[in-house]
Protein backbone atom coordinates (compact mmCIF):
# COMPACT_ATOMS: atom_id res chain seq x y z
CA UNK A 1 0.00 0.00 0.00
CA UNK A 2 1.35 3.63 -1.08
CA UNK A 3 1.45 6.43 0.62
CA UNK A 4 -1.20 8.00 -2.30
CA UNK A 5 -3.47 4.89 -1.87
CA UNK A 6 -7.32 5.84 -1.41
CA UNK A 7 -6.18 9.55 -0.54
CA UNK A 8 -9.24 10.87 -2.28
CA UNK A 9 -11.30 9.04 -0.08
CA UNK A 10 -9.70 9.62 3.28
CA UNK A 11 -9.92 13.37 2.40
CA UNK A 12 -12.95 14.33 0.68
CA UNK A 13 -14.32 17.63 0.41
CA UNK A 14 -15.46 18.62 3.22
CA UNK A 15 -13.32 17.06 5.74
CA UNK A 16 -12.94 19.01 9.02
CA UNK A 17 -9.50 19.99 10.20
CA UNK A 18 -9.47 17.12 12.96
CA UNK A 19 -10.37 13.86 10.84
CA UNK A 20 -8.30 15.80 8.63
CA UNK A 21 -5.19 15.25 10.67
CA UNK A 22 -5.99 11.84 11.50
CA UNK A 23 -6.22 10.82 8.00
CA UNK A 24 -3.09 12.68 6.99
CA UNK A 25 -1.12 10.60 9.92
CA UNK A 26 -2.96 7.04 8.91
CA UNK A 27 -1.11 7.93 5.30
CA UNK A 28 2.01 8.81 6.28
CA UNK A 29 3.25 6.32 8.72
CA UNK A 30 2.43 3.86 5.98
CA UNK A 31 5.88 4.98 4.82
CA UNK A 32 7.44 5.25 7.83
CA UNK A 33 6.87 8.80 9.25
CA UNK A 34 5.70 8.79 12.38
CA UNK A 35 4.19 12.27 13.09
CA UNK A 36 2.35 15.40 10.89
CA UNK A 37 1.91 19.20 11.38
CA UNK A 38 -0.01 21.15 9.58
CA UNK A 39 -0.25 25.42 10.13
CA UNK A 40 -1.79 28.63 8.31
CA UNK A 41 -1.40 32.11 8.23
CA UNK A 42 -3.06 34.50 6.16
CA UNK A 43 0.02 36.87 6.53
CA UNK A 44 3.14 35.29 7.09
CA UNK A 45 5.28 38.18 7.99
CA UNK A 46 4.94 41.54 10.27
CA UNK A 47 6.12 44.76 8.06
CA UNK A 48 9.36 44.63 10.25
CA UNK A 49 10.38 41.11 8.50
CA UNK A 50 9.12 38.78 11.73
CA UNK A 51 7.38 35.77 11.46
CA UNK A 52 3.61 35.74 12.54
CA UNK A 53 2.26 32.85 15.06
CA UNK A 54 -0.22 31.34 12.53
CA UNK A 55 -4.38 31.34 12.60
CA UNK A 56 -3.85 27.68 12.71
CA UNK A 57 -1.29 25.21 14.40
CA UNK A 58 -2.09 21.98 15.10
CA UNK A 59 -0.61 18.76 14.88
CA UNK A 60 -0.71 14.75 15.31
CA UNK A 61 1.65 12.60 17.65
CA UNK A 62 3.77 15.31 18.68
CA UNK A 63 5.81 16.08 22.02
CA UNK A 64 2.90 17.17 24.26
CA UNK A 65 4.32 20.53 24.89
CA UNK A 66 5.35 21.44 21.16
CA UNK A 67 2.35 23.16 20.28
CA UNK A 68 2.71 24.88 23.13
CA UNK A 69 5.92 26.02 22.76
CA UNK A 70 5.81 26.86 19.08
CA UNK A 71 2.27 29.32 20.14
CA UNK A 72 4.62 31.44 22.38
CA UNK A 73 7.45 32.23 20.25
CA UNK A 74 9.43 29.05 19.14
CA UNK A 75 7.60 29.69 16.14
CA UNK A 76 9.20 32.52 15.27
CA UNK A 77 13.04 30.64 15.67
CA UNK A 78 11.83 27.78 13.49
CA UNK A 79 14.36 27.56 10.34
CA UNK A 80 11.64 24.97 8.45
CA UNK A 81 9.17 28.25 8.35
CA UNK A 82 12.03 30.40 7.05
CA UNK A 83 12.46 28.09 4.98
CA UNK A 84 9.25 27.71 3.66
CA UNK A 85 8.81 31.02 2.84
CA UNK A 86 11.55 30.75 0.61
CA UNK A 87 10.81 27.71 -1.34
CA UNK A 88 7.57 26.60 -3.83
CA UNK A 89 8.62 23.02 -3.72
CA UNK A 90 8.62 20.39 -1.07
CA UNK A 91 12.08 19.75 0.71
CA UNK A 92 13.84 17.90 3.56
CA UNK A 93 15.07 18.55 6.14
CA UNK A 94 16.76 16.74 10.14
CA UNK A 95 17.76 17.84 13.01
CA UNK A 96 21.27 16.78 12.96
CA UNK A 97 21.46 15.25 9.39
CA UNK A 98 22.54 16.58 5.94
CA UNK A 99 20.50 19.63 5.15
CA UNK A 100 18.75 20.14 1.80
CA UNK A 101 19.89 23.29 0.28
CA UNK A 102 16.47 25.85 0.99
CA UNK A 103 17.58 24.54 4.36
CA UNK A 104 20.95 25.47 4.46
CA UNK A 105 20.04 29.17 2.74
CA UNK A 106 18.46 30.23 5.87
CA UNK A 107 20.24 27.95 8.80
CA UNK A 108 21.64 30.83 11.55
CA UNK A 109 22.44 31.15 15.16
CA UNK A 110 19.00 32.22 15.66
CA UNK A 111 17.26 29.14 15.48
CA UNK A 112 19.38 26.96 17.88
CA UNK A 113 16.83 26.41 20.21
CA UNK A 114 14.39 25.32 18.07
CA UNK A 115 17.03 22.51 16.72
CA UNK A 116 18.24 21.86 20.35
CA UNK A 117 14.19 20.81 21.26
CA UNK A 118 14.09 18.95 17.54
CA UNK A 119 17.53 17.29 18.21
CA UNK A 120 16.11 16.57 22.25
CA UNK A 121 13.14 15.29 20.68
CA UNK A 122 14.63 13.05 18.25
CA UNK A 123 13.03 15.07 15.22
CA UNK A 124 15.18 12.85 12.69
CA UNK A 125 13.68 13.84 9.44
CA UNK A 126 10.92 15.83 7.70
CA UNK A 127 9.43 16.73 4.75
CA UNK A 128 7.75 20.48 4.97
CA UNK A 129 5.53 21.27 2.14
CA UNK A 130 5.12 25.17 1.28
CA UNK A 131 1.80 26.02 0.34
CA UNK A 132 1.84 29.48 -1.12
CA UNK A 133 -1.60 30.83 -2.39
CA UNK A 134 -1.52 34.72 -4.50
CA UNK A 135 -3.20 36.54 -1.46
CA UNK A 136 -0.24 35.95 0.47
CA UNK A 137 -1.67 33.33 2.42
CA UNK A 138 1.21 30.59 3.75
CA UNK A 139 0.04 27.23 4.85
CA UNK A 140 3.06 24.25 5.82
CA UNK A 141 2.03 20.61 5.89
CA UNK A 142 5.15 18.49 7.47
CA UNK A 143 5.57 15.29 7.75
CA UNK A 144 8.20 13.98 10.70
CA UNK A 145 9.78 11.00 11.15
CA UNK A 146 10.90 10.52 15.23
CA UNK A 147 14.16 7.90 15.59
CA UNK A 148 13.93 7.40 11.73
CA UNK A 149 16.72 4.44 10.83
CA UNK A 150 19.74 4.90 8.97
CA UNK A 151 19.10 6.12 5.69
CA UNK A 152 15.76 7.66 5.92
CA UNK A 153 16.73 10.81 4.63
CA UNK A 154 17.39 9.47 1.30
CA UNK A 155 13.78 7.83 1.38
CA UNK A 156 12.17 10.87 2.38
CA UNK A 157 13.67 13.19 -0.28
CA UNK A 158 12.32 10.16 -3.21
CA UNK A 159 9.04 10.42 -1.19
CA UNK A 160 8.97 14.14 -1.52
CA UNK A 161 6.73 14.64 -4.49
CA UNK A 162 4.35 12.60 -2.94
CA UNK A 163 4.19 14.22 0.27
CA UNK A 164 3.65 17.44 -1.46
CA UNK A 165 0.53 16.62 -3.12
CA UNK A 166 -0.70 14.70 0.10
CA UNK A 167 0.21 18.53 1.78
CA UNK A 168 -1.62 19.95 -1.05
CA UNK A 169 -4.69 17.71 -1.04
CA UNK A 170 -5.47 18.49 2.46
CA UNK A 171 -4.95 21.83 2.18
CA UNK A 172 -7.20 22.26 -0.27
CA UNK A 173 -9.71 20.04 1.82
CA UNK A 174 -9.27 21.80 4.83
CA UNK A 175 -9.35 25.56 3.78
CA UNK A 176 -12.18 25.55 2.13
CA UNK A 177 -14.07 25.07 5.61
CA UNK A 178 -12.21 28.43 6.90
CA UNK A 179 -14.15 30.54 8.69
CA UNK A 180 -14.02 34.29 7.32
CA UNK A 181 -12.09 35.35 10.86
CA UNK A 182 -9.53 32.61 10.28
CA UNK A 183 -8.81 34.21 6.84
CA UNK A 184 -7.59 37.44 8.84
CA UNK A 185 -4.72 38.10 10.39
CA UNK A 186 -5.07 38.37 14.28
CA UNK A 187 -2.00 40.16 14.54
CA UNK A 188 -2.98 43.58 14.04
CA UNK A 189 -7.02 44.67 14.79
CA UNK A 190 -8.14 48.19 13.68
CA UNK A 191 -12.13 49.28 14.62
CA UNK A 192 -14.27 49.07 11.01
CA UNK A 193 -14.14 52.90 11.25
CA UNK A 194 -10.29 53.19 11.30
CA UNK A 195 -10.52 50.86 8.82
CA UNK A 196 -12.91 52.50 6.39
CA UNK A 197 -11.39 56.03 6.69
CA UNK A 198 -8.03 54.31 5.48
CA UNK A 199 -9.39 52.68 2.97
CA UNK A 200 -10.49 55.77 1.60
CA UNK A 201 -7.86 57.82 2.70
CA UNK A 202 -5.90 54.83 0.07
CA UNK A 203 -8.31 55.90 -2.93
CA UNK A 204 -6.66 59.73 -2.46
CA UNK A 205 -9.36 61.52 -0.56
CA UNK A 206 -7.94 64.07 1.70
CA UNK A 207 -9.75 63.82 5.77
CA UNK A 208 -11.93 66.70 4.89
CA UNK A 209 -13.79 64.79 1.61
CA UNK A 210 -13.40 61.16 3.67
CA UNK A 211 -15.76 63.42 6.19
CA UNK A 212 -18.32 64.37 3.66
CA UNK A 213 -18.48 60.48 2.01
CA UNK A 214 -18.95 59.35 5.78
CA UNK A 215 -21.62 62.47 6.90
CA UNK A 216 -19.03 62.53 9.91
CA UNK A 217 -17.06 65.64 11.00
CA UNK A 218 -13.69 66.25 9.84
CA UNK A 219 -11.83 66.12 13.26
CA UNK A 220 -13.66 62.74 13.85
CA UNK A 221 -11.95 61.45 10.41
CA UNK A 222 -8.90 62.96 12.01
CA UNK A 223 -8.81 61.11 14.97
CA UNK A 224 -9.89 57.41 13.11
CA UNK A 225 -6.97 58.06 10.60
CA UNK A 226 -4.56 59.02 13.69
CA UNK A 227 -5.69 56.61 15.54
CA UNK A 228 -5.40 53.45 13.15
CA UNK A 229 -1.54 55.10 12.50
CA UNK A 230 -0.82 54.51 16.11
CA UNK A 231 -1.65 50.93 15.97
CA UNK A 232 0.00 50.93 13.01
CA UNK A 233 3.50 52.19 14.42
CA UNK A 234 3.16 54.75 11.15
CA UNK A 235 5.03 57.88 10.76
CA UNK A 236 2.22 59.17 8.60
CA UNK A 237 -1.08 58.77 6.74
CA UNK A 238 1.19 57.03 3.34
CA UNK A 239 2.74 54.25 5.60
CA UNK A 240 -0.08 53.99 7.48
CA UNK A 241 -2.23 53.01 3.98
CA UNK A 242 1.01 50.98 2.94
CA UNK A 243 0.95 49.08 6.92
CA UNK A 244 -2.95 48.36 6.65
CA UNK A 245 -2.57 46.75 3.29
CA UNK A 246 0.51 44.53 4.12
CA UNK A 247 -1.62 43.29 6.85
CA UNK A 248 -4.59 43.17 4.32
CA UNK A 249 -6.77 45.22 6.61
CA UNK A 250 -8.05 47.07 3.37
CA UNK A 251 -9.39 43.99 2.47
CA UNK A 252 -12.10 43.64 5.55
CA UNK A 253 -13.46 47.36 3.94
CA UNK A 254 -14.31 45.34 0.83
CA UNK A 255 -15.14 42.79 2.40
CA UNK A 256 -18.35 45.00 3.78
CA UNK A 257 -18.92 46.53 0.61
CA UNK A 258 -19.57 43.01 -1.32
CA UNK A 259 -21.91 41.84 1.59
Amino acid sequence: MTLLTDLTQRLRPGTALDPALDAALALVQRVGFTSVIYDYTPVPRTHEGVLITPNILEGREVPEDMMRLWRSGFYQLDPVQDAALASAAPFVWSACGRQSRVMETVLCQRHDPVLDYMRDMHFSCGVTVPIHHPGGDLATFTAICVDAKEGFGAQAAELAPAIGILGQTFHDVVQAGFAPETRRSRYMRLSPREVQCLSLCAEGLTAKEIARRLDRSVPTVTLHLNSAGRKLGARNRFQAVARAAHYRLLDLESEGQAA
